[in-house]
C-alpha cells in the first residue's frame, strides 16, 4: 500500500513538494483538483501522488471547483507561475473609495472607448505612462452561487494608485490622464490579467488594488450593475522590497505606520480572503494573484464612492490617495 504523503511545515504554512496546501486541515491526498494538477506538473509531484491512482486524478480533474476550494488563476495570455489565495468564502464587499472613476461620483472611464484592455500602464490615448516596478495582476472569479465554478464572461474593472500614492482622473495634475485603470473579460476558467505597476503606499491605508465585478462587459457603463466590489491586499514582505526603490519615495514610511490588522478596510480579518499571493522580484517584476468568490444570491453592500470626492481628505502625496476612512 502506498504511503500517504506527509506535508512539511514551512514559515508560510504546511506544504508538499514545495506547494502550500490549499486545505490546511486536510491530508495531502484531499487537497482537491487545483492542488492535484499543480502537483502533477512535475515528475516529483507525479511520483509523490502515485498513491492516488490515475483514475482518481482523472475524476478530480473532471469535477467542478467547489465554493470552498482553492483554484489557481492563469493569465489570459502567457504562462502562469503563481497560485491565488484560497477562495473559501465570499469576497468581502468593500468601498470603491472616492476615486473609482466608474461614474458614481463624476469621472467615468468605463464609458471610454478602449477601456477594455490588458495593459493599463498608460492612458488610453497613450499620452502618459505610469512609472514603477512591473506588476501583473491576476484574478480568477468563481461563481459561488453555482458551486464555485469559474465565472466565465464576467467583466472585471481594476484600478489602483501610482507609485506616489496618487489616482489618475482625480489627483492634482492627473485629472486628464486615465492610466492604471482597465477592464478585462473573464475567460472560460474565470481568469483575467492586467499588466500594470506595483502601487505605492499612502498614509492611512495598506497597499491595495481596487476591483469591481460586472455580469458582462455591456454592464460596465453603470456602476450600479456591479455584482461585487472589493480590494486586493498586497503582502508586506514584497511591499517592503518594492518600496526601497527611489520611485516609491515615502511609501516605506507609510507602510511602517500601518498593519493589515489596523487597516480600516482589511482590519476585520487581516485580509484573509483578499491577500494576494505574489511571485517574482524587483528586478524582473512581480505577479499578484487572487481567487475571488462572488455570490450573486447576496446583495452587494458596498461599492458607492465616498462622499465629498477628492477634496474630502488627503492620504497621499500632493493630495493623492484616499481619505483615512476609505
Amino acid at each position: 500500500m502506498s504511503r500517504i504523503p506527509e506535508p512539511v511545515q514551512t514559515p508560510e504554512g504546511p506544504a508538499y513538494e514545495g506547494r502550500l496546501l490549499d486545505r490546511v486541515d486536510e491530508e495531502v491526498v484531499d487537497q482537491g483538483v487545483a492542488f492535484d494538477l499543480r502537483t502533477l506538473v512535475s515528475r516529483r509531484g507525479l511520483l509523490g501522488l502515485a498513491g492516488l491512482g490515475v483514475g482518481a486524478v482523472v475524476l478530480a480533474a473532471c469535477a467542478p471547483t467547489g465554493g470552498g476550494t482553492s483554484a489557481t488563476p492563469s493569465a489570459t495570455s502567457g504562462s502562469s507561475d503563481s497560485a491565488g489565495t484560497t477562495a473559501d468564502g465570499e469576497i468581502p464587499d468593500e468601498t470603491a473609495g472616492p476615486y473609482p472613476g466608474d461614474g458614481s461620483n463624476g469621472p467615468d472611464v468605463l464609458e471610454e472607448s478602449g477601456i477594455v484592455r490588458q495593459d493599463i500602464r498608460s492612458s488610453i490615448d497613450g499620452s502618459a505612462t505610469a512609472d514603477g516596478i512591473p506588476l501583473t495582476v491576476r484574478f480568477q472569479i468563481l461563481d459561488r452561487a453555482n458551486g464555485g465554478v469559474p465565472f466565465a464572461g464576467v467583466a472585471v474593472y481594476a484600478w489602483h494608485c501610482t507609485a506616489q500614492g496618487e489616482y489618475s482622473m482625480y489627483s492634482s495634475g492627473l485629472e486628464d490622464v486615465d492610466y492604471l485603470r482597465g477592464v478585462q473579460v473573464a475567460d472560460a476558467e474565470g481568469n483575467v490579467s492586467f499588466t500594470s505597476i506595483f502601487p505605492g503606499c499612502y498614509s492611512g491605508r495598506w497597499p491595495h488594488i481596487h476591483f469591481e465585478v460586472y455580469p458582462d462587459v455591456d454592464s460596465i457603463t453603470d456602476s450600479a450593475n456591479a455584482i461585487a466590489t472589493s480590494q486586493m491586499a498586497l503582502p508586506e514582505e514584497t511591499c517592503a522590497t518594492v518600496y526601497a526603490d527611489a520611485r516609491y519615495d515615502g511609501s516605506a514610511q507609510n507602510l511602517a505606520q500601518t498593519t493589515l490588522a489596523s487597516d480600516n478596510v482589511f482590519g476585520d480579518d487581516s485580509a484573509a480572503l483578499q491577500l494576494a499571493s505574489v511571485t517574482g522580484s524587483a528586478e524582473t517584476g512581480y505577479t499578484a494573484a487572487l481567487v475571488v468568490s462572488v455570490d450573486t444570491t447576496t446583495a452587494p453592500s458596498a461599492g458607492s464612492a465616498a462622499s465629498g470626492g477628492p477634496g474630502n481628505g488627503g492620504g497621499g502625496p500632493s493630495g493623492g490617495g484616499e481619505p483615512l476612512a476609505r
